[in-house]
């Protein structure tokens, strides 16, 4: 594990972020914040593109709670079997579907405990949710952030909740709001677990990571 990178250097690098990518957006597929939270809970051990495969068609005849309830679970699995995991994930969408529906009159809440206590939903779906849907700048650590944080030093810890603190703690708050995007893409295509592409990397004389490639 890294050090925890000073103020300055955070503020650069996450500078250098945005001027690549002002505006960083994730990649599941949604047209609703229902859509969202569906997509984003069947994301679990799941990428994102095989996620949108499954749920393009889905989306088009089930974009709220009382539709995927008519739907039913049988028909829901055709569409997402291509998905890891894919009958327990559609038993908790068809449990949150009917929670929204009795008991949020089928409008997604927007609190995170709200979200935290919808079937299959963890506090990392609940803040993708919150901060791509409602636009607050709630922290989702996945494997890419934990990952990016704790090579470079930008947001270091010994496990997620420690990096979510972290990220909050340390990224200057006119980035926070786009913070874990960046990180999440950089992840994803330059810091990659196997082979990090430190040659090409924006930030590679910022980073502490202490075995970068050539």
């Amino acid at each position: 594990m890294a050090k925890q990178l000073d103020y300055h250097t955070i503020r650069e690098i996450f500078t250098r972020f945005q001027a690549r990518e002002p505006e960083p957006r994730g990649e599941l597929e949604h047209v609703n914040a229902y859509t969202l939270v569906v997509a984003v809970a069947l994301s679990a051990q799941a990428t994102d593109a095989g996620v949108n495969r499954a749920t393009r068609a889905l989306f088009q005849i089930a974009d709220t709670p009382q539709k995927m309830l008519d739907l039913g679970e049988e028909r829901l699995i055709e569409h997402i079997k291509t998905i890891g995991l894919f009958r327990n994930k559609a038993k908790n969408v068809m449990k949150l579907s009917k929670i929204l529906v009795e008991e949020y009159d089928g409008i997604v809440p927007n609190s995170r405990a709200a979200l935290q206590s919808l079937p299959g939903v963890g506090r990392k779906t609940a803040n993708v949710v919150l901060n791509m849907w409602w636009h607050y700048p709630a922290q989702a650590v996945d494997t890419h952030i934990f990952r990016v944080g704790n090579r470079s030093g930008i947001c270091p810890g010994k496990d997620v909740d420690a990096v979510e603190r972290a990220i909050e703690d340390n990224v200057p708050v006119d980035f926070q709001q786009h913070a874990h995007h960046w990180l999440i893409l950089h992840g994803r295509y330059h810091c990659k677990a196997r082979k990090p592409l430190c040659g090409t990397c924006l930030i590679r004389d910022l980073c502490q990571f202490e075995d970068k490639t050539l």
